[in-house]
């Protein structure tokens, strides 16, 4: 499917922020693991959390999906499987994650297989901390990376975990952790980039009974043999969905009134809005959402990001409409996305007409008049989505495979077209 979209000015949108796609991988980890059954309420239903709760199926966990709400059947912290199991986890990086932590909660092996880009993502760090701690793993395919089998059991015990390419390999362990045989004793080195995702993996965890004892974003305990509890509970809206329509205000001007959103959220993402702010908006919280104003005047920033990943894209979609330079650093770890989205970002905006630089971790761009073009996310839900703000505010944009957004707001060029921009 192709979408190209027009110049827009003067935008006035009112809408409800999607829920949060890492909460609700969360959630249903937890949810499945419990005893006694859960509700989560407003999940949100997308093609990676559909491979999560898939895969949680196959390994016997009772999942039904209702309008608004899930409920799930809890497994008692095993997974009581008659046969090796294969499970394929597509292009959702969160899952393949999780679920080689979560592998050996498994009566029997259980293989994992993704996408062809899955297979190129690094997974070499969370299988040699998985082995520390009493799992058997092997490669089928390339050294460190996935198709995987595991076996064994989670005995606990000390370990330490590489974080500088992924902060779901901490996760993972951790999610996993409160149902071992044994505590784990983690330790992060180097510091995690992306570490904004471990406070949502705690928030959850504490949730569900297993609240893990932490030093900072470096050091975590967690009891082996306790479990995690059913219970009800909602996911909250998600920053970077949103950050998508507050950028159109911010770019196309206007005013953008963008509900369920929690302004003190664990989500990194949460910056986003303080971000628009600096650069020249107006941004008022009330009750459970917010208001943005602009008139379109935006200055460049300098900004360090490695807690706010998922909003890098969105963010040079912004900046390239500024008057000034935007200076992005600590961005090294999105090379290891649905794509390298450093040189993706890039790629596109130098189609557009663009002044991109990128130094190592670091992404600059500077002002220049854009044109018209057509995009390629190659499959990348993000970069589809940040390009519509661009489209939006240049006009004379087309964006192919634009039905990839399903993997994290299936509904987006919906509530393009509602708002009248499509």
């Amino acid at each position: 499917m192709e979408v190209t979209l027009g110049k827009a000015q003067g935008i006035d949108l009112r809408i409800t922020a999607p829920p949060s796609k890492s909460f609700t991988h969360r959630a249903l980890v937890a949810a499945s693991l419990a005893r006694g059954p859960s509700t989560i309420q407003d999940p949100l239903h997308s093609d990676d959390t559909t491979i999560t709760a898939t895969a949680l199926r196959n390994l016997g966990v009772s999942i039904v999906w209702e309008e608004g709400a899930v409920r799930i059947s809890g497994m008692d912290g095993r997974f009581p499987t008659r046969e090796e199991t294969l499970l394929d986890l597509g292009d959702s990086g969160t899952s393949m994650r999780f679920f080689a932590a979560l592998a050996p909660l498994a009566t029997n092996p259980v293989v994992l297989k993704g996408s062809l880009r899955m297979h190129e993502r690094p997974i070499g760090p969370l299988v040699s901390a998985l082995r520390e701690v009493g799992g058997e793993v092997r490669y089928l395919g390339e050294e460190g990376y996935p198709p995987l089998r595991v076996a064994g059991a989670l005995r606990g015990g000390d370990v330490v975990v590489d974080g500088s390419i992924s902060s779901q390999f901490i996760s993972a362990l951790l999610m996993a952790a409160p149902c071992g045989e044994g505590d784990l004793s983690l330790t992060v080195s180097p510091p995690p980039v992306s570490r904004s995702y471990l406070d949502l993996t705690a928030d959850v965890m504490s949730a569900f009974g297993a609240p893990p004892d932490r030093k900072g974003y470096t050091r975590f305990f967690v009891k082996g043999g306790t479990g995690y509890r059913g219970r009800t509970y909602r996911i909250e809206g998600d920053f970077s969905s949103a950050s998508y329509f507050l950028a159109m205000g911010a770019v196309c001007g206007g005013r953008v009134r963008m509900g369920n959103l929690n302004r003190r959220s664990p989500q990194g993402d949460r910056r986003f809005p303080d971000i628009l702010e600096e650069m020249g908006c107006r941004v008022l919280w009330s009750g459970g959402g917010l208001l943005l104003e602009s008139d379109g005047s935006l200055s460049g920033i300098d900004v360090e990001m490695s807690e706010s990943p998922d909003t890098v894209q969105t963010l040079c979609a912004v900046a390239a409409f500024a008057r000034s330079q935007t200076r992005i650093t600590g961005i090294g770890h999105l090379r290891h996305k649905e794509s390298d989205r450093i040189q993706a970002t890039a790629g596109a905006l130098r189609i557009l007409g663009g002044d991109v630089r990128v130094e190592g971790d670091t992404l600059t761009i500077h002002p220049r008049p854009l044109r018209g073009g057509v995009i390629d996310p190659k499959g990348d839900h993000r970069t589809a989505m940040a390009f519509a703000v661009i489209a939006l505010g240049l006009g004379g944009v087309t964006i192919r495979d634009a039905e990839c957004v399903s993997k994290s707001y299936p509904q987006f060029w919906d509530h393009l077209k509602e708002a009248g921009l499509l």
